[in-house]
């Protein structure tokens, strides 16, 4: 089906993915709401309203209020957007003053008039006096992207605490990174970037972060952080400010990484925690491991979540929920005192899971389903 391309083939230092998981039978999967379109991401904004706001990669973003689906879609570009595979409305972002100036983001994939491919940030702005209607004539593109193939289109928008607007990239597409594109600092696929939006520099409808790692040193003053293959989802967490990504693999490895300032996470030269390019004694020089990886006997497709804050699961406190879209596997890793991680199971579900989301008011944890449901992690037996 179409999203296992799109995350397709598709751990961290000193993580053992032959180690058996171990188990917890804390947790269940609770339906919020069913028949939607391929949904891809979660999101609420912080201005009290409790609406939810579901992406549908077709190109439509729905309001989810009071457990209903407002019928009218708050945003539909869908004849902006090239959808299939890999491709389509892939994610949103509130801006954080969302409820005094009505800005949110998008990361979407269209096809210009060359027949090229590219992924498109853009800025809009809800329509004055209606909350659950989107100004569709207000679109501002930041950033626009050509995509050499049509996988690997990264997805992710999220605002940091810092207020910068953090953006994943994937490599390009096709496999192994032909273009070398995740170790090239002077391009933008294969990396996080940060990008201030709240100011303008005079070739730019954007401000670049002052402390932006290649601001002064030569690559290219967006990028935040290199060597990703395909970012598909992150989240900072509310407590340590720590930002986590799941970074889809190839054909043998998926990696949860936690992303500083600068660093590079290793990919095309390593997969996971393991040499990809050359397959054996790759130079791991300056390269940052992942806090855990595990191999494709236990999933194929890594998604992202969040840690957990929420009051209901008191086992779960401070832990990071993620999942696997392969198999619709659910897990938490743990963080001991010597800085490693351990991965325990909370729910095998047989879900296509597209995403995580999360109440910005209870912290409580939502799983989106690709082939069409909103779910809730809830206690086991309430």
């Amino acid at each position: 089906m179409a999203l296992s391309l799109l995350m397709s083939c598709g751990g961290g230092s000193g993580s053992d993915t032959n180690a058996p998981d171990k188990t917890a039978s804390t947790v269940t999967l609770t339906q919020v709401v069913s028949g939607l379109s391929a949904p891809l991401d979660l999101e609420q904004p912080a201005d009290g309203s409790g609406r939810t706001f579901v992406v549908q990669q077709g190109g439509k973003i729905l309001i989810l209020q009071n457990g209903t689906i407002i019928l009218t879609p708050f945003l539909d570009i869908t004849s902006r957007v090239t959808s299939g595979g890999e491709t389509g409305l892939l994610g949103l972002a509130f801006h954080p003053n969302y409820a005094q100036n009505g800005l949110f983001y998008v990361n979407y994939t269209r096809t210009n008039t060359s027949g090229q491919l590219q992924t498109v940030i853009a800025e809009y702005k809800v329509t004055t006096g209606n909350p659950n209607l989107a100004d569709i004539s207000s679109e501002r593109i930041l950033i626009t992207q050509d995509q050499p193939f049509t996988n690997h289109n990264g997805g992710q928008l999220a605002f940091g605490p810092d207020g910068f607007l953090y953006i994943g990239l994937g490599d390009g597409g096709s496999g192994g990174d032909p273009n070398g594109n995740g170790q090239n600092t002077n391009v933008l696929l294969g990396k996080i970037l940060r990008i201030d939006v709240d100011h303008t520099t005079t070739n730019k409808p954007y401000a670049i972060p002052s402390d932006n790692p290649f601001v002064n040193s030569g690559g290219l003053p967006e990028i935040y952080a290199y060597g990703f293959r395909n970012p598909w989802r992150f989240s900072f967490d509310t407590t340590s400010k720590r930002l986590f990504v799941g970074d889809v693999g190839e054909n043998s490895f998926e990696e949860i990484d936690i992303v500083n300032n600068g660093k590079n996470y290793g990919w095309n030269i390593m997969e996971g925690s393991h040499c990809f390019n050359p397959s054996t004694n790759c130079n791991m020089t300056g390269l940052t491991l992942p806090i855990f990886d595990y191999s494709h006997s236990d999933g194929t497709t890594v998604i992202g979540g969040f840690v957990y804050h929420g009051s209901d699961i008191s086992t779960l406190q401070g832990k990071y929920v993620f999942g696997d879209f392969g198999n619709g596997k659910i897990w938490s890793l743990t963080e001991g005192s010597n800085g490693s991680w351990t991965r325990a199971d909370l729910i095998g579900s047989s879900r296509q899971i597209s995403a995580f989301g999360v109440d910005s008011s209870t912290g409580e944890i939502y799983v989106v389903d690709y082939s069409g449901s909103i779910l809730k992690l809830t206690p086991s037996g309430s």
